[in-house]
C-alpha cells in the first residue's frame, strides 16, 4: 500500500513540479515517468530511514494511520519533482 501511495503522488509531484517550475517542464508524459521513478525512491528511502509503515503505525489497527500516509504523499511528492529536476538538467546537458 505505502508504495503505491508513493508512486501516485510521486506522478503528481512531478507534474506540478514540472507546472511550477516552467525550466524543468518536460511535457505530461516525462513528467509523470520522472515522478513516478521519485515516488518510488522517496517512499522506499522514508521507509529506510525508519518511518512508521501504513500497517503499523497504529499498532496494525488497519493501517489508517495520517500521519503515515501524509508522510509517504510527502515523500513521493518531493522524490518525484527532485527525480524531474535531475532529468531535465541531463537532458539540458545533453541537448547542448
Amino acid at each position: 500500500m505505502e508504495l503505491i501511495i508513493a508512486l501516485i503522488s510521486g506522478a503528481v509531484g512531478g507534474n506540478v513540479a514540472g507546472g511550477v517550475v516552467k525550466n524543468i517542464n518536460q511535457g505530461t508524459l516525462i513528467n509523470s515517468i520522472s515522478g513516478i521513478v521519485g515516488g518510488g525512491l522517496g517512499g522506499t528511502l522514508l521507509g529506510m530511514l525508519g518511518a512508521p509503515d501504513l500497517a503499523g503505525a497504529a499498532g496494525g489497527a488497519g493501517g489508517l494511520d495520517i500521519g503515515a500516509i501524509i508522510g509517504q504523499v510527502a515523500a513521493g511528492g518531493a522524490g518525484g519533482g527532485v527525480v524531474l529536476a535531475i532529468v531535465s538538467a541531463l537532458r539540458g546537458m545533453l541537448s547542448k
